[in-house]
């Protein structure tokens, strides 16, 4: 799960960038707690909160298992992301691009090859 201040960015962002689709709405009418998108065969939850301040330290990593990393590393950008560095072929079996969602949240592109 992910906490924003922003909700309506973090979702356009996710689903404009992997193709999430929202399953679940909390609550289902007027102004939404949690949001549940389902991207391919798992689920992202975000929970909104306008005081959660951004850019406070975090030790987690969302990875997503992608078909092209590089196609979409193109996208990121235009979608309110930000790419810290191309994608790379890694020793265990992945092509591996690193990227930041537009809060800030560490997020691993991860394609097999």
């Amino acid at each position: 799960m992910l906490i924003t201040p922003d909700l309506d960015r973090l979702v356009a962002f996710y689903t404009r960038l992997l193709g999430a689709e929202e399953t679940e709405r909390v609550p289902d009418e007027g102004p939404v707690f949690f949001l549940n998108l389902r991207v391919k065969d798992s689920d992202l939850g975000i929970v909104a909160d306008k005081s959660v301040e951004l850019g406070s330290p975090q030790r987690s990593l969302l990875s997503v298992t992608v078909d092209y990393v590089d196609e979409l590393l193109s996208r990121v950008e235009a979608l309110g992301g930000t790419v810290l560095g191309p994608a790379n072929d890694m020793p265990w079996g992945q092509r591996v691009a690193h990227i930041q969602d537009p809060d800030g949240n560490a997020v691993n592109l991860a394609q097999p090859i």
